[in-house]
């Protein structure tokens, strides 16, 4: 099953080319605030997994092209990420605080945004901001210091990520949490539709070029291995996501420019780069100072 937010906040079925309307299930509605129905349709999936397919095959078709997709989850309880999980990606930053050495951070949850939305670069001088390619694990079930053979069966589904990134050495959490830079979609597709989660190949694209491509299969830390490692420390809730990584090919964006991402058996979305004219301050003013 793929499910969608889109227009406000209202929750769909995609199939095919179309989006079945289905809020009423989890009481969706337009400007709901905060809007935690995708959450409470995570929880509560056994149950109205039948009321859904149920109501989408009563309701009229709308065009997928039509709407406005948004990010599938606006209010995790947690945007974990895990840092250098492809040993191409850290030979490529010269880098060796690996996933397994390091752990996971978080993102804020105000950088999400869906496939509908712009990536907008921050009024920042002197400053590369990066793409990176990732797989997003939504969490299913409420969960703590679960084992690494039972980690599959506390994941929901799964969406594409794009992890945007400031380069410096200032704290990693500050550079990735402007907002627009965690674009997850265009849907989450259920784990069931995705089956094995360690063999999905990925790809990333700027303006038609290829930058990135990778296999989860050359993960470090695997994706079992993640969710167990992040319910040691924390209790996963329904709706949790965890960015999984980027391979080689990290890159610069610019405005103008086109980002897209597709992950086998997932899905493919592209958004649009542009210049914004917030986000400066005096750390990384402090920064630029410095280096001159």
């Amino acid at each position: 099953m793929r499910l969608v937010r889109y227009n406000g906040g209202r929750i769909g079925l995609v199939k095919g080319t179309d989006v079945f309307d289905v809020s009423a299930v989890v009481g969706a509605g337009e400007g709901d605030w905060p809007s935690v129905e995708m959450n409470r349709l995570i929880r509560n999936f056994t149950t109205l997994r039948p009321q859904l397919e149920n109501l989408a095959a009563t309701a009229m078709p709308i065009p997928l092209a039509s709407v406005k997709l948004e990010t599938p989850v606006p209010w995790p309880n947690k945007l974990m990420a895990y840092p250098v999980n492809y040993h191409d990606h850290a030979t490529e930053m010269k880098s060796t605080g690996f996933a397994n050495v390091q752990g996971y951070f978080l993102k804020a949850s105000s950088s999400l945004c869906g496939a509908g939305d712009q990536v907008v670069l921050p009024k920042l001088v002197n400053r590369e901001i990066h793409h990176e390619c990732e797989l997003a694990v939504v969490i299913g079930k409420e969960c703590r210091n679960i084992s690494v053979d039972n980690a599959l069966d506390h994941v929901f589904g799964y969406a594409c990520l794009m992890d945007m990134t400031i380069r410096g050495k200032e704290e990693r959490v500050f550079r990735k949490s402007y907002d627009t830079f965690t674009p997850v979609g265009p849907w989450i597709v259920t784990a069931d539709e995705v089956g094995d989660p360690t063999q999905l190949d990925m790809k990333l694209w700027i303006n038609g070029e290829l930058r990135q491509h990778a296999n989860t299969r050359d993960l470090i830390v695997g994706i079992r291995e993640m969710i167990a490692l992040a319910s040691t420390a924390s209790t996963l809730y329904p709706g949790d996501l965890i960015a999984t990584g980027t391979p080689a090919g990290v890159g610069p964006m610019v405005a103008g420019d086109i980002v897209t991402i597709e992950i086998e058996k997932v899905g493919r979305m592209s958004l649009p780069v542009v210049q914004g004219d917030i986000g400066s301050n005096f750390v990384f003013d402090r920064t630029v100072k410095e280096s001159a």
